[in-house]
């Protein structure tokens, strides 16, 4: 018996989305982020922009397509929130809410990234979109 697909991908107001394919209720494992660990050193010299830091010395290169979750966008106004297990080396992604089929599922990126990048670029999130135009 195949488990029922949860998301899918697919075109968003920030280029590439994932989107629920079933529903999710509030406090629901949605997915992991996954990746090479690599050294803060490395991630610094790495760059891009599926790094999801860990912790001061360690982060998640999540640039891999077998990673699903580094299709999730940035919302100011999101409906999953990531939290690190215990021992600070995996990242899950959970419902804050309750979330329907066809909804975009995004968390937000954090105040550093947004000053370093989406600031700059300006948000395309559904929150700053209907705010501002």
């Amino acid at each position: 018996m195949s488990e029922q697909k949860k998301y899918v991908v697919r075109r968003s107001s920030a280029g590439l989305g994932l989107f629920a394919a079933a529903p999710f209720a509030k406090g629901d494992l949605v997915i992991e982020y996954t990746g090479e660990v690599i050294s803060d050193d490395e991630a610094q010299r790495r760059g891009g922009k599926y790094l999801f830091e860990l912790n001061d010395n360690w982060t998640i290169d999540g640039k891999g397509r077998h990673n699903v979750a580094r299709y999730i966008n940035h919302s100011c106004k999101p409906n999953c929130e990531p939290e690190l297990n215990d021992d600070e080396t995996k990242v899950f992604i959970y419902a804050k809410r309750k979330i329907a089929p066809g909804e975009e599922l995004t968390y937000n990126y954090g105040s550093d990234y947004f000053k370093r990048v989406i600031k700059l670029l300006g948000c395309r999130c559904t929150k700053c979109k209907t705010t501002t135009g």
